[in-house]
């Protein structure tokens, strides 16, 4: 995080929290392909789980870093939920 957190041009993307962005000159974010493109730009620079690695585009580069926070992912459900498929991605997600 140290190396990306201050790049000179190159400021973190900011995301929406509440409704409200955050303070900085990294431009707003609001979806996924906006940050793609802006990335690819040379606009932007985002930090992301190594398994994002998947949706990168030939105009990007995964550079790892050893200094970044966890990555905790949470899924939720409505209680009343009877789907089948819904058991089945839960299962699938505690498991692994």
């Amino acid at each position: 995080m140290a190396d990306v957190g201050d790049i000179p041009g190159l400021p973190l993307a900011r995301w929406p929290r509440n409704g409200v962005f955050p303070p900085g000159p990294g431009p707003e974010i609001n979806d996924q392909t906006q940050l793609a493109q802006l990335i690819a730009l040379g606009r932007t620079v985002a930090v992301f789980p190594e398994s994002a690695r998947a949706w990168l585009w030939a105009e990007h580069t995964a550079v790892p870093l050893t200094d970044a926070p966890p990555v905790v992912t949470h899924i939720a459900w409505p209680a009343h939920s009877r789907s089948r498929a819904l058991a089945a991605l839960v299962r699938t997600a505690t498991r692994l």
